[in-house]
């Protein structure tokens, strides 16, 4: 039976106020296309919302320019909460998404010009290329970095994420799910030390090991052409006993709250990853209908540290949800992207401020 991980959809973010900060994403990072937007329960995340079905409004944006989305999650039944204690770099969890650029220098003339909340000057990543550090409405970091296969060409400064940063407590553990299982098996960088883009955050002048992955093998679905290549950064402090991000608090909470990705071939791909230890956690086992407009098969798993990925299988998007217009791909070549007519139309959604 065919199966295939085709990379990040998607990244979650717990905030506390949705209008707020998909504003902020629309300025700054130009997410302002809108796939589906509801309010519902949310019974499949029971099991890391301490067995208590939360309600939620869940936005998942686009930058049409090229990246990945943001599924922005924004608790409806419980006010979400901070972390209890300071976070800092080598914690457990996702502590920051990374954002592509089409020039980091002029982006962070555009974040600096426009009040955002700057981290770092522009620094130095372990590859030679040019990064920065930004604080969104809710404190949750982000990464300016250079990208590279943009879609289209509009007046954003950036596209969207094209991948995350990773606290893990070993490394070599870690990659036997990231590296073997989900097929983020090239490695750009693994070096070892004090990193000069690290030094601003907190936690930052600490040594670590850094390993930044890719995949071998080329994007696959349908919007493979908009989300292009994605990376996985893992990060190890040493001599440092590092504390769980989440510990203490719920899915929902404030905070990266998961890794979406893109799959074909659900059922397969669930029975392999059980026979490698990482079998699901929760599961929809059906499809699932996200505010009306998008049909999903939607799994979890957990990493060797509990950190939270999501599996999606897509079965019906909206193109131009005004008009009526939606797609079917239950049926499509999983490999084969969708025409740029389609994706292009994604535009006619587009919010503006």
């Amino acid at each position: 039976m065919y199966k295939r991980i085709n990379g990040i959809q998607h990244i979650g973010v717990g905030v506390s106020d949705s209008e707020v900060s998909q504003k902020w994403y629309r300025k700054f990072i130009g997410m302002d296309i809108p796939i589906f937007d509801g309010v519902a329960p949310a019974p499949l995340m029971d099991v890391y919302t301490k067995n208590e079905t939360i309600t939620k409004r869940a936005t998942m944006i686009l930058n049409l320019q090229g990246g990945c989305a943001m599924e922005v999650v924004n608790p409806t039944s419980f006010t979400p909460r901070q972390p209890d204690f300071e976070t800092q770099l080598g914690d457990i969890g996702i502590y920051i998404n990374q954002i592509k650029a089409f020039d980091v220098e002029a982006a962070y003339a555009h974040f600096e010009k426009h009040g955002a909340i700057l981290r770092s000057g522009i620094v130095d990543m372990p590859d030679g290329g040019k990064t920065f550090y930004v604080e969104d409405p809710n404190g949750l970091l982000f990464q300016i970095l250079p990208g590279r296969n943009f879609y289209t060409k509009g007046h954003h400064i950036t596209g969207g994420p094209n991948g995350c940063v990773i606290g893990v407590s070993n490394i070599d553990n870690s990659l036997k799910l990231y590296a073997d299982v989900l097929g983020y098996d090239q490695v750009v960088y693994d070096e070892t030390r004090v990193f000069d883009d690290f030094k601003s955050l907190p936690g930052g002048e600490k040594s670590f090991r850094r390993i930044r992955l890719t995949q071998s093998n080329p994007p696959g679905g349908g919007f493979a052409k908009v989300s292009a290549d994605t990376y996985i950064e893992l990060i190890q402090a040493q001599d440092y006993q590092p504390r769980k991000i989440y510990k203490g608090r719920i899915w929902g909470d404030i905070g990266f709250v998961h890794v979406g990705l893109d799959v074909r071939g659900m059922k397969a791909l669930g029975e392999e990853l059980a026979t490698k230890g990482f079998g699901f956690t929760c599961d929809t086992r059906d499809t699932l209908d996200m505010g009306g407009t998008t049909r999903v098969h939607c799994t979890y798993i957990d990493d060797p540290d509990g950190v939270l990925i999501e599996m999606i299988e897509v079965y019906k998007i909206p193109i131009i949800e005004k008009l009526g217009v939606f797609l079917n791909v239950e049926k499509r070549d999983p490999l084969k992207p969708l025409p740029d007519f389609m994706l292009k139309a994604l535009k006619f959604s587009r919010i503006k401020d």
